[in-house]
């Protein structure tokens, strides 16, 4: 499950960072009468009951001033795409001004679910003022006091119940039925941390598990016992991406095989997207510009995926191609100039990341991809990869 993204607007001294402090119970930001404390988003990752596993984040003041606090106001309102819910924080006894109407008109734009809260009420404000406002907007309100406690634990439940109405993309569980069989091919290389299993191998588990279905997890080299042991053919086949061509020659014509990545893609963006993006490999002019962007951050190996794989491969496909690569939460602003950007899984990206990557490059005109389709293309069986999702893109729009 992604974390539930809560990001916390308002401007400057309304309250976000002792709010922010109060509902986690830590000193996540600091707080000061100073305006303009927090200068840039702060994220703290952790569990709030009733909602689970959430990223909270702080930002900096919606009317912030001068050249650097234009920029810091601009990278707040970045934060809005990929919040999963945004709290905009008004001092209690008062209406939203032209700053945070913006605010909320961006809110309601990117359909992003938003909770006005009423704050500083041991300040003798009406919290009734702001409550009639957010109610005419059609917009969750609470009134509490971070100093006081007063309402606090009352707002962690309504951002429980919020949180109920997100939608949440499953990667596998959808197209199982109660007592299918799924082999999961984990290889174990140089590649592979020590002692565990990555993210997509771990959520795509767990997904079968959750569907009442069962896995059987092995490494290429004891697939072919694997399947001549099942009592029944497996209902599918899912491969790391790098083990396409070696999966594929094992695994019979008449079983599904697809992999982590594809799945990935179908969890947290627009799968027929993607697989639209993939066309592009066929037309690329000699020279074409091309950027491989990843959502995390890690250390790099000699045989990098993003970077020395996915390459080798786009060389074998396209004449003389330029590479750009962007990784974490460094996505350009503009990919205009771009023949081709190929994503990672996006595993460490929430959905509303990943769909606003591809808008991005949607509205630019550039095509879309994924690391995952790339590779099964290269080994021959694009085709046979993306087969198990045709009769499900539409849904996934």
């Amino acid at each position: 499950m992604d974390r539930v993204r809560i990001a916390f607007f308002g401007k400057r001294n309304a309250g976000k960072s002792s709010l922010v402090n109060a509902v986690t119970n830590q000193r996540v930001s600091i707080v000061s009468d100073v305006p303009g404390t927090t200068t840039d988003p702060v994220t703290k990752t952790m569990e709030i009951l009733p909602i689970g596993p959430v990223a909270v984040i702080d930002t900096a003041g919606l009317d912030d001033v001068g050249e650097l606090g234009e920029l810091r106001v601009k990278r707040s309102y970045r934060i809005l795409e990929n919040a999963d819910i945004a709290v905009l924080v008004i001092e209690a006894g008062n209406i939203p001004d032209e700053t945070e109407s913006e605010l909320l008109r961006e809110t309601a734009r990117r359909k992003v679910p938003t909770v006005i809260v009423g704050a500083k009420t041991d300040l003798g404000g009406d919290p009734a003022v702001t409550e009639a406002a957010a109610r005419a907007l059609g917009i969750h309100y609470i009134s509490l006091s971070a100093l006081t406690g007063e309402g606090v634990n009352d707002f962690r439940e309504l951002l429980g119940k919020v949180a109920e109405g997100i939608g949440e993309a499953r990667p596998i569980g959808d197209m199982l039925k109660p007592g299918d069989a799924v082999v999961l091919v984990v290889p174990i290389d140089s590649a592979a941390p020590k002692g565990r299993l990555i993210l997509p191998q771990v959520t795509v588990l767990r997904d079968v598990l959750d569907a009442d279905a069962s896995a059987c997890v092995c490494k290429p080299s004891e697939l072919a016992g694997v399947l001549k042991g099942l009592k029944d053919k497996p209902r599918i086949v899912v491969t790391d991406s790098q083990a396409f061509g070696e999966v594929a020659e094992i695994v019979p014509e008449d079983v599904p095989l697809t992999g982590f990545s594809l799945l990935m893609a179908r969890m947290k963006g627009d799968l027929a997207g993607f697989i639209e993006g993939i066309k592009a490999l066929k037309n690329l002019r000699s020279g074409a510009r091309i950027l491989i962007s990843e959502g995390c951050t890690h250390h790099r190996q000699c045989d990098d995926i993003g970077t020395v794989k996915i390459p080798r491969v786009l060389r074998k496909m396209c004449e003389n191609p330029e590479f750009v690569f962007s990784s974490g939460n460094d996505f350009p602003d503009d990919v205009s100039d771009f023949d081709l950007i190929v994503h990672c899984g996006g595993c460490m990206l929430n959905r509303r990341e990943v769909l606003y990557r591809q808008r991005k490059a949607a509205e630019a005109g550039v095509p879309m991809t994924n690391y995952g389709m790339v590779l099964s293309l290269a080994a021959g069986i694009f085709d046979r990869a993306s087969k198990p999702f045709e009769t499900l893109t539409e849904s996934d729009k």
